[in-house]
């Protein structure tokens, strides 16, 4: 049987040893579970109580020791958002607000590899019935959902004319 006292005890030392981290063990602690930015992590080490010179410095030591990398934390973002369905205006929106640089953002778009028309007409045919993207309410909609995704307007226009008929069709609503 375990006794109480003893049982809160090993409690507050756990808590103990938590809060006797240093900033780089806690960064360290959020990069084991995935890929952060700098500015996601600074923002997160701040906000457990961490003071934001600490924070970059542990930042910079974990960076020069190869645990944080903006440009592999961009490429695994643009993967995982494009596979997600994701178009790449979208994908560069949500890479410049972790404050990464233009050209870090460019070079994780053009490592998805992704044939950016192709994956609109996919997404295209998984939501929409074909027959469906004859009608012209239908065809708005299947467009507006791509351009709320992400993709440009010249792939979402074509995705939504090869998923009905050929011609494209009159993209205005009326027939």
């Amino acid at each position: 049987m375990i006794d109480s006292a003893s049982h809160s005890d090993t409690k507050g030392r756990l808590r103990k040893s938590h809060d006797e981290q240093t900033p780089t063990q806690r960064a360290l602690g959020l990069l084991v579970r995935r890929e952060h930015s700098r500015k996601e992590l600074a923002r997160k080490l701040t906000a457990r109580g961490v003071e934001k010179g600490e924070a970059h410095t542990a930042i910079d030591k974990l960076a020069n020791a190869g645990w944080q990398d903006d440009a592999r934390f961009a490429e695994v973002l643009a993967r995982s958002r494009a596979e997600a369905g994701y178009g790449p205006l979208r994908i560069r929106a949500e890479l410049a607000t972790h404050g990464l640089r233009g050209e870090q953002i460019a070079a994780a778009l053009a490592a998805c590899e992704m044939e950016w028309s192709e994956s609109a007409s996919a997404l295209i045919a998984r939501r929409f019935r074909s027959a469906s993207l004859k009608v012209p309410k239908q065809r708005r909609k299947a467009i507006d959902f791509l351009l709320r995704r992400g993709f440009a307007s010249a792939d979402a226009f074509a995705a939504v004319g090869s998923g009905g008929d050929a011609s494209g069709g009159d993209w205005d609503g009326a027939e």
